[in-house]
């Protein structure tokens, strides 16, 4: 069978396997250099999951916290990055259960919200730049209020380019349910941006 990566990926996956070597061994400058090296994508992941930067951070630094508790029972027999949003994705389920709970996240906040950026305003006529801005906020409102596992499966894909293969490993699922996942999410997006896609 053919490796699926591509050598440069490979040189990637080797160096952050080496790195979990050394995080076994009690390397603090190995870890110091592994969160540097993914520190801008679970923070990203984190931050587009719950929608709060300042609690990515906290969720980020028990990611890493994890990565580190964990270095000596670790084994490379999946890409790192898989391993390491696995973690992010279990942290991050928990915490939307946690404010579910609580009650501190309505579903009816973000339509709202999504709502409100969407609304047509014919007298406005913004630059490109702001259009743009406009848009992704637009888009981040509509990504938050889809279910928690067809968002996770939309943030890998959309912006952390994971294969569907990674994905169905995160989240635990076979490549079909990925896809009929990302199907219904991307079906929704669409309805939700209807509002932009017509303009």
């Amino acid at each position: 069978m053919e490796d699926p990566f591509t050598p440069a990926q490979a040189d990637e996956g080797s160096l952050d396997f080496t790195l979990m070597a050394r995080i076994a061994a009690g390397d603090h400058e190995a870890f110091r250099q592994l969160v540097e090296r993914h520190q801008n994508a679970v923070i990203g992941t984190v931050a587009k999951m719950l929608g709060n930067p300042s609690d990515a951070e906290d969720i980020a630094q028990q990611v890493f916290l994890r990565i580190w508790c964990n270095a000596k029972r670790y084994h490379p027999d999946a890409k790192f990055t898989t391993y390491i949003f696995t973690i992010t994705r279990h942290l991050v389920f928990n915490e939307t259960r946690r404010r579910s709970r609580k009650k501190e996240v309505s579903s009816d906040a973000y339509e709202d919200h999504s709502n409100y950026l969407l609304e047509d305003r014919p007298d406005r006529h913004p630059d490109a730049e702001l259009l743009q801005a406009e848009l992704q906020q637009a888009v981040d409102a509509a990504i938050a209020s889809l279910p928690e596992v067809q968002r996770m499966a939309v943030v890998l894909r959309r912006y952390e380019q994971l294969s569907y293969e990674e994905i169905a490993e995160v989240l635990k699922l076979t490549v079909s349910a990925v896809k009929s996942l990302l199907f219904r999410a991307r079906a929704t997006l669409r309805d939700r941006m209807r509002g932009y896609l017509d303009d």
